[in-house]
Parts: structure tokens; C-alpha cells; sequence
């Protein structure tokens, strides 16, 4: 089949172009571009993310799973911003158009779509290695978009959910030796966590005006809080007997678990810093069913610092994973 027969059979379908709200699509799939309008008040959020294989997804995964995942961790910066999601495009670069691999594919992107409320509005296909560029596009009011630039000290650190399991997910997709005794459901869990994480979009819009600063954990919580550290200005210390974890990663070795929650990323919840006079609103989110957790503060100085119950001791060397660094850094 070509290009455009491709695109009608597996991407022009109402599970993709009508997974979301529709009224601000004013043009979608099938001309030179999308035409969408933003609400009034609102201004437009904009990320893009790339997957390769072999890279960031293991080689020969599941298409189902590579669809779900490529749309979530692109919708995940939007959480991160607190956006609302308008709109997304796919560009696909694949080895050849196989009929049931495209088939899997779309069925887990409408899938990731459908759970985000975001309309697939246009993209391209080619051929070559397996390669899945996703841009997202969402909405903000005026002025609440929340950046990394925002902590001061006094502030609280927090974060959005459990940490690790993206990592400990990755072993079980990878069939690495896992613990003995390792429940099947757990295997379960951390399978869906890998492939399936839940942007943090709820979250997200309530930190709107509430929230000194935000990312989601993507690279590591230590690499990611040097992010923000960075941009504010401010050193981040995190206590480590605060982090949030989930039951699933308990089979894991003390050692192993916690540098996964420091090092391993593939997490996607929220890392933010909260004004304490805003700290009444934690109890608001945790009633609401959102998993918050304080796990440190934010200190006048630079970088971050770890307290693992000896006190706080600065963080060096690599703290998570970093493109294009050399094995010999």
C-alpha cells in the first residue's frame, strides 16, 4: 500500500480523530497542515518526543504497547506544563508497512488517545529504521504554565507518585532474572507501567497557580530535580525514607529499589516544588485519589543533595540517563 492509503486505513479513524475535545480542531488530518484554535485567555503548549528503537523501547516490542507508550510520554510533558491537550501529530518511519503491525499500532495509540482526550490531527509516514516522533500541542491559561524556574527556598518538594517502577518494568519486559517469589500480578503491574504510564494531566491542571515549579520525572528523579535546581537557581534536598513506592518493587534488593527511585526514570509522574502556605492543598489532592508525596525541600545554594538517613551529601557524577554521553564520562 502507499503513503496515503496507509494513513487512511490505520490513522483516519474516529478512535484517533475524535479521542478528544473536538471544537478546537478547526482543520485535522487530510490537507498541508492543521488549523486548530485555542480557547480565549489560553496560550498554546508545544513538545516534541522522539522513540527509537533500541533506544528507547526495546528492539522488537510489542506494537501495541510502542503505540500506547510513544502518545503517553509525549502527553506527559503537557502534564508538566499544566496543559490541557488540544491535538497531536505522528510522524512514523518504518522498515515496511506489515498490515498487523499497523493494525496493533494504531489500536494502542487510539488507546493512549482515548485515555488523554487528545485528537490525532495530522503527521507523515516514511520508510526506513523504526523511528516514532510524536508532537503534542495543548492549551494553558494565560500566564499559569508551569516552568522549572519558579522554586524558592522554603519551598516543599513533591512528587506525583511512586518512583522505580519504570525501571523495575523495564527488567520484567526485558526477561531479566527477577526476585524469587515475584507475584505474577506485580510481574503485571510493572509490565503496564513501562509500556502504559499514566500522564499526570489531573494532577497537573491543579497545580495550575499553586505550584513554583514542575517537571515530570522522565530521566531520573536526581537528574530531573537537577533540572529545576538548575533553573531556579536553588539546591534541592531530597530524604530519601520519604520517597513513594509502590508494593511491586519491595521484592527488589534495599540497594537495587533505591537507585532505581533515584536513577532509573520512565516514571512520568510530576516532580514539583509547593509554597508551604499552599501545603493545605496536599490533603485536597490526596482525597481526590492523587498519590502526592513530600519527599524533600528547597534550600538557598545550588544542585541537589541526597539524605539517606546520615545526613544530606551532594549528588555526583551521572544521575540518570543523558543522550549522547560518552562511556568514557
Amino acid at each position: 500500500m502507499d503513503e496515503f492509503e496507509l494513513i487512511a486505513r490505520y490513522f483516519r479513524t474516529a478512535r484517533l480523530e475524535r479521542a478528544g475535545e473536538a471544537s478546537a480542531t478547526v482543520l485535522g488530518i487530510g490537507d498541508d497542515a492543521a488549523v486548530l484554535q485555542p480557547a480565549a485567555g489560553q496560550q498554546l503548549v508545544v513538545s516534541t518526543d522522539t522513540l527509537v528503537e533500541g533506544v528507547h523501547f526495546p528492539k522488537e516490542g510489542p506494537a501495541a504497547e510502542l503505540g500506547y507508550r510513544a502518545l503517553a510520554v509525549a502527553v506527559s510533558d503537557l502534564a508538566a506544563m499544566a496543559a490541557s491537550p488540544l491535538g497531536f501529530t505522528l510522524a512514523l518511519t518504518l522498515p515496511q508497512a506489515t498490515p498487523c503491525w499497523l493494525q496493533a499500532f494504531s489500536s494502542g495509540l487510539a488507546d493512549a488517545a482515548r485515555d488523554a482526550g487528545i485528537n490525532l490531527i495530522g503527521g507523515d509516514t516514511t520508510r526506513g529504521p523504526l523511528n516514532i516522533g510524536v508532537t503534542v500541542l495543548g492549551q494553558v491559561p494565560a500566564g499559569q504554565a508551569l516552568t522549572r524556574s519558579g522554586a524558592r527556598p522554603g519551598d516543599l518538594l513533591c512528587v506525583g507518585g511512586n518512583l522505580g517502577d519504570g525501571a523495575a518494568g523495564l527488567d520484567v519486559v526485558l526477561g531479566n532474572q527477577l526476585p524469587v517469589g515475584l507475584p505474577m500480578a506485580a510481574q503485571d503491574y510493572l509490565y503496564q507501567r513501562f509500556w502504559r504510564p499514566m500522564p499526570q494531566l489531573a494532577l497537573g491542571q491543579r497545580l495550575r497557580g499553586v505550584a513554583s515549579a514542575g517537571l515530570d520525572v522522565s530521566d531520573g528523579l536526581l537528574a530531573d530535580a537537577a533540572h529545576i535546581a538548575s533553573a531556579s537557581g536553588v539546591r534541592l534536598l531530597i530524604n530519601g525514607p520519604q520517597l513513594p513506592m509502590s508494593d511491586a518493587l519491595r521484592s527488589w534488593s534495599e540497594r537495587q529499589r533505591l537507585d532505581w527511585m533515584l536513577r532509573g526514570g520512565d516514571d512520568y509522574v510530576l516532580l514539583f516544588t509547593l509554597p508551604r502556605a499552599a501545603r493545605r492543598w496536599l490533603e485536597q489532592w490526596r482525597a481526590a485519589g492523587l498519590a502526592v508525596s513530600v519527599i524533600g525541600e528547597v534550600q538557598g545554594g545550588k544542585g541537589v543533595q541526597l539524605d539517606l538517613g546520615l545526613g544530606p551529601q551532594n549528588v555526583d557524577g551521572p544521575a540518570g540517563y543523558q543522550h549522547f554521553r560518552s562511556t568514557d564520562d
